[in-house]
């Protein structure tokens, strides 16, 4: 493993009690960050790398993301929710071989290392099969991304569990033998799940030690929440995918009890899942963790993602001011740097790893990116937080997970991939007939 001592950006590090931004060296000792210092020395380091001129901030986290549907990429982006319900789960499911998977999610996860982001949740409901799984499995360790693995399968029967056998059998083999995967479990949830279904799943996945994420857009509840809540089993390793509509208690009760919740709010605002749930989780002192939801319909940079969900919160905020003051607010109700924070800090908690990565701290892995400022769109980069927040993917230099580069110089590390191209397209023409939209 190789030191790697990175001078002169100014570094975002995410830590409480730290500067926004500050001018100081990063050294990278293997897979973990070492020193943050000023005027670093490092004798005998393998590389040092001037970063004058750019932002050195913690990788993103893109937290729900259907890596699986990346060779449908564009073809949904008028779709309602109910069309892509009705096209995606009730027509392409069923024709993905185990190679569609796997070629789709290491296009999907090399896209979103392009775009900024190291850790992904990979929200997996296409698992058919037990190679259907290993391909998606063996497709993001490919890539070189940080992931959670979220299996899932296609919707069924509300009477039936989780497949625990899947689970024991990924967590023995194909997840453990990968160094930057962990496993967790996408499960059908209280929303569409039987009571006692539900309860089954929640108690399996806290007996392994889990994350578990559900999907929730709107409607009325299911009983199966209340038989969860009364089960005792809501907790720091919940993880609610959208939550729109929630109503107002069932967010207390869940804040309470530690659970986390990813918001897509492109796809939530476009598809009409409902309200975004931000505004809601920030008046009970919690936040949103942030993901792109559905290359078929958006797409999957999670700064995009940011930026929807500041400006619509704000939106909803200043009218409201307006409506109760008759004039314009003072100040904003949300800031960049909580928008920054929902991308990296928010999205590793509602991962299960916020004791390894979305900060810049001594001990903790080494997943960084580099923002180069100087580009036109960006400079003069007067604020390192807010320059970060408007970058799009040719600002995003470089990226490091695990202390290893994954781009660098704004061009990705990986090899054939061009031929990975070629095989999306290939993957995505084949079930695009297979349904008959070509």
């Amino acid at each position: 493993m190789s030191r790697i001592l990175l001078r002169g950006a100014r570094v975002i590090t995410m830590t409480p009690g730290r500067p926004d931004a500050e001018l100081v060296d990063v050294l990278v000792d293997g897979d973990r960050i070492a020193v943050i210092d000023e005027d670093l020395e490092a004798p005998g380091a393998d590389e040092t790398v001037d970063l004058t001129g750019r932002v050195l901030l913690p990788g993103l986290v893109n937290a729900h993301l259907h890596t699986w549907q990346t060779g449908l990429r564009c073809v949904g982006a008028d779709w309602t929710l109910m069309e892509y319900l009705t096209h995606l789960h009730g027509g392409a499911v069923q024709h993905y071989a185990p190679d569609d998977m796997y070629v789709s999610n290491l296009a999907g996860a090399l896209n979103q290392i392009n775009c900024g982001t190291t850790t992904l949740g990979d929200w997996c409901h296409n698992s058919l099969t037990p190679e259907h799984a290993d391909a998606a499995v063996e497709g993001l360790a490919r890539a070189g991304i940080r992931a959670v693995f979220l299996h899932g399968t296609p919707y069924r029967d509300p009477d039936i569990p989780h497949p625990l056998a899947e689970i024991d059998r990924l967590l023995d083999g194909p997840v453990r033998d990968h160094a930057l995967l962990t496993l967790g479990m996408a499960v059908q949830g209280p929303q569409y799940s039987s009571p006692d279904t539900a309860v089954t799943d929640f108690r399996a996945a806290a007996e392994r030690g889990l994350v578990v994420s559900l999907h929730q857009s709107g409607g009325e509840l299911a009983p199966g929440w209340a038989a969860v809540r009364t089960a005792g089993l809501f907790g720091p390793r919940t993880n609610v995918a959208h939550g729109s509509d929630l109503p107002d208690g069932w967010i207390k009760t869940l804040v309470d009890a530690g659970v986390t919740f990813t918001s897509t709010p492109e796809n939530e605002l476009g598809q009409g899942h409902g309200t975004p749930v931000t505004g809601s989780l920030l008046r009970h002192g919690a936040a949103p963790s942030l993901g792109t939801d559905v290359d078929t319909v958006v797409p999957g940079q999670v700064l995009t993602a940011a930026r929807i969900a500041l400006a619509h919160q704000r939106g909803l905020d200043h009218a409201h001011h307006r409506h109760h003051t008759g004039t314009h607010a003072d100040t904003p109700s949300v800031t960049a740097k909580q928008a920054l924070a929902w991308a990296t800090v928010e999205g590793a908690k509602a991962l299960g790893l916020a004791d390894q990565v979305g900060r810049i701290e001594p001990g903790m892995q080494a997943d960084l990116i580099a923002v180069d400022t100087r580009a036109l769109n960006l400079w003069p980069a007067h604020d390192p937080i807010a320059a970060v927040l408007h970058a799009d993917i040719a600002n995003i230099e470089s990226v490091v997970i695990a202390g290893r580069w994954r781009k660098r110089d704004h061009t990705l590390l990986h090899p054939g991939l061009a031929e990975v191209m070629d095989r999306l397209l290939e993957s995505g023409g084949r079930l695009l007939h297979a349904m008959g939209a070509v």
